[in-house]
């Protein structure tokens, strides 16, 4: 069947601000079509094989009267409370065993039918026998402060749970700080240790270049030292050195000029030269030399002393600089 049809056989249903659509062996609410006549306030629906009602039906705020007797439901939508103008609603012969905690909200609900209805026990006890309109209205009034109970034990349980999961929450938020906190401090302690390293390290640096130039200084300080040792060596060993080798010269000089002479006499004296003219006053002078010396040997003997005290210490003072 089309939605042209569905919606001429609609038509055909609706009387006046009622729609009759029992005994039509439904199996589902035409929600669509039933919105498209929103002054029809009064629907039938009973004697169908209708299971369950869609959520859309809640959108039908128009509705007044909706009678779902002798039907197949199990369960009704859980906006039902959205039905803000239902005031009459039979459930009569179905298959409930609970109705959802927003039907607290049909505040408007004046007539309510549940009999022969599988209902759990609180909620059969509210519903009572619905025999007649008075039970049926009383019906109304008790299943709706049974509902308002349960939801108010809803709202507390949700609260309860909201503040558990706000008291949750909470302990998430002071763990996490603590643990922020913590890796802070741990990031800060591990700042102020590796700053701590690198001081030591600077120090031990400062330490070792200090060193380092100390020693550089006391080596530069012994260099001098040695240099000045040296100088001073130098100077000392350097001094006598022009007088010890002058009187060598002298003397060097005075032996050959002795050892000349002597060569000279000794060839005048000893060989055939010595008639020669050239040879007369080197024999004389000879002869007068020997005459003196025997007469001054005394001074001889001292000037050999001397002589031989002169070189003993010139012998002494070239050990010594060496």
């Amino acid at each position: 069947m089309s939605k042209n049809s569905k919606v001429l056989n609609l038509k055909d249903k609706i009387s006046g601000n009622e729609v009759d659509l029992s005994l039509c062996n439904l199996t589902e609410v035409p929600v669509r079509e039933l919105a498209l006549f929103p002054k029809a306030t009064v629907v039938d629906l009973s004697c169908n094989n209708i299971t369950s009602l869609p959520p859309e039906f809640c959108s039908l705020t128009h509705l007044v009267k909706v009678d779902l007797s002798k039907n197949q439901l199990t369960c009704l939508p859980d906006d039902l409370g959205s039905l803000s103008n239902l005031q009459h609603l039979d459930l009569y012969n179905n298959k409930l065993t609970v109705l959802p905690v927003s039907f607290s909200q049909l505040r408007g609900l004046k007539w309510l039918d549940l009999k022969d209805n599988p209902l759990e026990p609180d909620l059969a006890k509210a519903a009572g026998d619905c025999l007649d309109e008075k039970q049926c209205k009383q019906c109304a009034s008790k299943v709706l402060q049974h509902m308002r109970a349960l939801q108010e034990e809803v709202d507390h349980a949700r609260e309860k749970r909201l503040l558990r999961e706000k008291e949750l929450e909470r302990k998430r938020e002071v763990k996490q700080r603590e643990r922020e906190a913590k890796e802070k401090e741990a990031r800060k302690q591990e700042k102020a240790e590796e700053k701590e390293k690198r001081r030591k390290e600077y120090n031990a640096q400062m330490a070792a270049l200090a060193a380092k130039e100390q020693q550089k200084k006391k080596n530069e300080q012994k260099k001098k030292k040695n240099r000045q040792a040296a100088d001073k060596k130098v100077v000392v060993e350097s001094g006598p050195k022009p007088r010890l080798s002058l009187i060598g010269l002298l003397f060097k000089l005075l032996l050959l000029v002795l050892l000349g002479l002597a060569g000279v006499a000794a060839a005048c004296r000893l060989t055939d030269l010595q008639k020669e003219a050239m040879c007369v006053p080197v024999n004389f002078a000879v002869d007068d030399g020997l005459l003196w010396a025997r007469e001054q040997e005394g001074v001889v003997r001292q000037l050999v002393h001397n002589l031989s005290s002169a070189a003993k210490e010139f012998l002494q003072s070239s050990q010594t600089s060496k």
